[in-house]
This record gives C-alpha cells, structure tokens and sequence, in this order.
C-alpha cells in the first residue's frame, strides 16, 4: 500500500509551508481496492479525449449537459460540443484564444465545470475571466475579468451569472451583457483549503459558503446580504486545527439547507432563516448529494456515509475505500456512485452501504463529482478521458 501525505491529500493546501510531510503522524495508508461480489456490471458505452489532462494541477474539471449536448473544457481552454445520442462533436472553441482577441494577454487555465444555461455556456479560470460562449455554435459572447481566480463552477440565477473567486468575493453578472451587477467582499482567514464552493440558487437568494465556516444568502436583486450563519466556529492552537471552509455547493432541498465545512460540522438549516436544525461533526470538502430521505456524504478521508435529513442520523458508513482520495458522491437509480485517485468509479448500495460493482474509467484518476443526466453518468478523468457509463 502506498502512502500520502494526509495534509496534501485532504486539500491541497494553498500555502507551502504546509508542504513538509516528514512526519510519521502526517503519513495515512490508502486501503487497496477491495474485493467485491458483484451485483451490478456498469459499463462504459462510449469515451472520448479532451485536451491533454490536468497534470498535477488543482482541476476540477466536469462535463455540463443540456439542449440534447455534452459539453466539456480542458485546462488549457478547449471547450468542446458533443450530440448527446450521436455522441458527433459540433463545434470546439479555445478560450485562452478568446481572450487574447479580446485583449488579455494571459491563459485561461480552466479549472472548473462548466455551467450551460440560458442558452449560454459559462466557463472561468485561473486567469480570472469569466466567458460566456452561445451553446449551439460555441461563438463568443462576452467575456469580463473578475477580482480573482475562478475555480468552481458559475451558477446562473434567472438574468444573473454568480461566481465565488479566491479572494472571497462573490460577484454577480448579467448574463446577457456581462455587465458586473453587484459584488460581496468576505475576508479570508489566514490559512484556507485551495478551493471555492460554488453556489446554489433558489427563489431569488444565491447561497454560499465561506472560508471561515458560515453560510449565508445573498439577495440577487441587490446583492445585500438576506443572512449569515456560522456552521463551525475554528478551534484549536495553530492554524491548520482552525481550518473551517464551507468548500461546498450548499445542497437546497424541501425547505432545507444543508453544508458541511472542513474540520467542522454538517448541518440542516432552514433556508428562509438560517436557523440551525441539528448538526453533526464531520469534515468534509465535497459535495453533497441526496435521494429520498438520505444524504449522502463522502468525508475528508473518504469515508462514505448515509444520514437521515431529517435528523442527521447515521444510517450506514463505508470505510472500505479509505484515503483513496474519493470524489463527491452522486446517485443514480439504488446506488451511491464516486471514483477514486485510480480511476475506479465504485457503485455503492444505497440502502445497506454496500460496495456491488465498479468499473476503471481514466488510470490517471477521477477526482470531481460525477453528473448524471437520463439514466447515463458521464466522468471527466484527470487524463482528459471523458466517458459515458451506464447500468444493464
């Protein structure tokens, strides 16, 4: 078995002194892959190549899919159109093009999903542009620069297009003209996770969470601030104890919030107020996904658990695939479905938390949410493999 430093691997890090991992306390066993009784047998019914892969980078690369198409980016900026039945590419364009025309003298450096709405397809990057391209033809729309580095996903509210940069702020768009609309400054504290959380939409609120462990709503006519809810309070005697993110797209459900931060809690909230339902300790920096009654949760050391929304209660936990490095789970039909740092995609019973079937989709790794969309799961791998699996 191989061994990784247990701070790099919850994180990525976004300052080097973190970076020594001599210590043998700082040293975690990633369990082997585990033998199985197969139950189900996904496979993988078509796959294709986009760019180069993402290397070592922090890349969170994840396809989008609407108007009967799939939609996928490389780190690099190559965005490209797929038929979603024919599986034809339809157009291809490259964003870091797009914004030298338009008189950036920088890469894009994409390192997030891509959000495809309004007839639009949002893209941002490293560089801190945002980009809008028409989806039908992949020509460009507009394009702004940001306050800072964009790695997590757009997300378009009615006539508005939001995005979460490094620096805290949260900055809202038109998403017809890209005119900047309103900005909400947050201050970081000194030591946070390499990541932003998207956020969420819903009935005219953007829900986020912050670096230093609250979730709030931001109103999107206006851009005030509607609440602010503190999930977890830092603890501890250094700065890595006190880490707190909220590293996650809020999970909006019935009436409800849900989050979960980094060293923290996860907690049910009432999404009109803010106020605090039950709470439960876990750490995590993935999203969460839900089906029925249950949430599902993969923590920061790739433990997999279920937990009744209603109570936050455990109903099952799977530490078989501990430490190797899981994705943010997803549902589909009756099982809980994440990848691993070797590219498995591991299919998990949903009820009894039982591993019955996997397939091996990018030997490089899978390490973002998979999406699934009518019944199919599509994967970007770290190689640049974007596949199709399905169920019999």
């Amino acid at each position: 078995m191989k061994s990784w430093c247990k701070n790099l691997l919850a994180a990525s890090l976004s300052v080097a002194l973190l970076s020594a991992c001599s210590s043998k306390d700082d040293e975690v066993k990633i369990n082997p892959l585990p033998e199985i009784q197969e139950i189900v047998s996904p496979d993988i019914n078509w796959e294709t190549s986009v760019g180069d892969g993402v290397g070592d980078y922090y890349s969170r690369l994840r396809p989008a899919i609407n108007y009967g198409k799939i939609y996928a980016g490389s780190r690099d900026g190559e965005v490209i159109a797929i038929d979603q039945k024919t599986h034809e590419q339809l157009w291809e364009q490259d964003l870091t093009q797009v914004i030298k025309d338009a008189g950036f003298d920088k890469d894009f450096l994409l390192a997030s999903g891509l959000t495809v709405s309004r007839h639009k397809v949002f893209a941002g990057g490293e560089a801190g542009v945002l980009v809008a391209l028409d989806e039908a033809t992949g020509k460009p729309l507009w394009q702004v620069q940001t306050g800072g580095e964009l790695i997590s996903t757009p997300t378009v509210g009615d006539d508005l297009v939001v995005v979460t940069t490094v620096n805290g702020s949260i900055e809202a768009y038109d998403v017809d003209s890209g005119k900047r609309r309103w900005i909400v400054e947050n201050s970081l504290p000194p030591l946070t996770l390499r990541g932003t959380g998207a956020v969420n939409y819903e009935g005219g609120g953007f829900f986020a969470g912050t670096a230093d462990g609250k979730v709030q709503v931001v109103v999107q006519q206006n851009g005030q601030i509607a609440w602010e809810t503190p999930i977890y309070k830092p603890k501890g005697g250094n700065e890595f104890s006190r880490l707190a993110d909220v590293d996650m797209k809020p999970l909006l459900s019935g009436g409800k919030l849900f989050a979960v931060s980094y060293n923290g809690n996860l907690v049910s909230m009432d999404a009109r107020s803010g106020r605090v339902l039950w709470s439960r300790k876990y750490s995590s920096f993935h999203e969460l996904a839900e089906s029925g009654l249950s949430l599902f949760m993969v923590d920061s050391d790739s433990r997999v658990y279920a937990i009744d929304k209603r109570n936050g209660l455990e109903l099952w936990s799977n530490s078989e695939l501990l430490n190797r490095t899981l994705t943010s789970p997803a549902v589909i039909d009756n099982y809980v479905i994440v990848g691993d740092y070797e590219g498995y995609l591991h299919f998990i019973n949903r009820t009894s938390g039982v591993i019955e079937g996997r397939v091996r989709v990018d030997s490089d790794g899978l390490y973002v949410q998979p999406v699934v969309v009518d019944g199919k799961i599509y994967v970007q791998g770290r190689s640049g493999t974007l596949a199709e699996v399905t169920l019999p």
